[in-house]
């Protein structure tokens, strides 16, 4: 007997909602910094914008939603690196076979269409002399 799907739980503690807080503040005084630093100069701007960025993203990737999406990227790197990717002779050949199939198709369904204009103009309705 198979054993039934197990559910996970997520658990937010108020610090990882304090911290997720403080991230999308961070975020909003970037791109308010950015604006009101607009008579600063271009640099002055970038820096401001990058400097709070980079605290939102810190802020971030230190609750527990942000370590659950690094471990996800590291179990995607994981799983990517398991992939038996095909040579280049192999891609080469399917890419040979998609478009022939594509060329095929795309003559039948012409052929299609033509005898079908066919049978309904000329023998049915009599319209194309």
């Amino acid at each position: 007997m198979a054993n039934p799907p197990t559910t996970v739980e997520t658990v937010s503690t108020p610090a990882d909602k304090a911290k997720l807080g403080v991230a999308a503040l961070l975020v909003v005084a970037a791109v308010g910094a950015f604006y009101a630093l607009g008579r600063q100069g271009l640099w002055v701007q970038v820096a401001a914008l990058v400097v709070l960025l980079a605290a939102a993203a810190a802020t971030f990737f230190t609750s527990e939603p942000g370590k659950q999406l690094i471990a996800y990227g590291r179990d995607s790197v994981k799983e990517v690196r398991k992939v038996v990717w095909p040579t280049r002779k192999e891609a080469a050949q399917m890419t040979a076979y998609v478009f022939g199939f594509v060329v095929v198709m795309a003559l039948f369904l012409w052929l299609t269409d033509m005898t079908l204009e066919w049978v309904l103009y000329k023998l049915v309705l009599g319209w194309k002399q």
